[in-house]
């Protein structure tokens, strides 16, 4: 096994083989595998593993080199990725690449954060708790070079009449309140459906 001191994460002999051998099948320009977490801090994290090329390098990825392949980790997912493990078990079907990171979709934020893992925080433990009364939810599509937070809603609040209040008085303000990096936040969900309105 491998372990990373300042990551904490490990990959085992059998998984790094399995990895080096798909690496092994792709073209010169792939350089070895990325790993990352996609909304770390939120219920919808995901930790991926994906092939490397040289339009996915970032200047702050953390690069280990392994004795058959070449690791790059997103440096804004390594404190998700604390005691993440990877491991590759053979079974009747061939094998299966399993990745375990229990620190994915836990919040880590403090003032250096990245503002997207800042305003996910506020979203998911005070904003969708509120929302989750009447079936609705809201998430961050991304934030603009002008430091506006792009959010959509869903469930009871698609297509619901009070959601211009909820934005104004309730969301935007709880965001704007707590990172005043941000200069506003728009609604870009499609309201003309309103089968799952909570207000109609």
């Amino acid at each position: 096994m491998t372990e990373l001191a300042e990551l904490n994460l490990t990959i085992t002999e059998s998984a790094q083989n399995y990895l080096a051998e798909l690496l092994s099948d792709q073209d010169d320009d792939v350089l070895g595998i990325r790993m990352f977490v996609n909304s770390p801090g939120t219920p919808k994290a995901e930790t991926c593993i994906a092939y490397c090329r040289a339009d996915d390098v970032q200047d702050d990825d953390i690069v280990v080199e392994y004795e058959k392949l070449t690791a790059r980790y997103e440096l804004r997912s390594v404190g998700f990725l604390d005691e993440a493990f990877v491991d590759y078990a053979k079974d009747r079907m061939g094998g299966q690449l399993t990745i375990k990171a229990p620190n994915a979709k836990l919040p880590k934020v403090n003032d250096d954060s990245p503002i997207e893992d800042r305003i996910n925080y506020v979203l998911y433990n005070e904003v969708n708790p509120s929302l989750a009364a009447h079936g609705g939810e809201v998430s961050l599509i991304e934030v603009t070079a002008e430091s506006i937070a792009v959010l959509q809603f869903g469930g009871g609040c698609q297509g619901c009449g009070m959601v211009e209040a909820t934005l104004k008085e309730g969301v935007e303000k709880s965001l704007l309140d707590q990172i005043p990096q941000l200069t506003a936040v728009r609604d870009v969900t499609d309201h003309t459906d309103t089968s799952q309105a909570y207000f109609k």
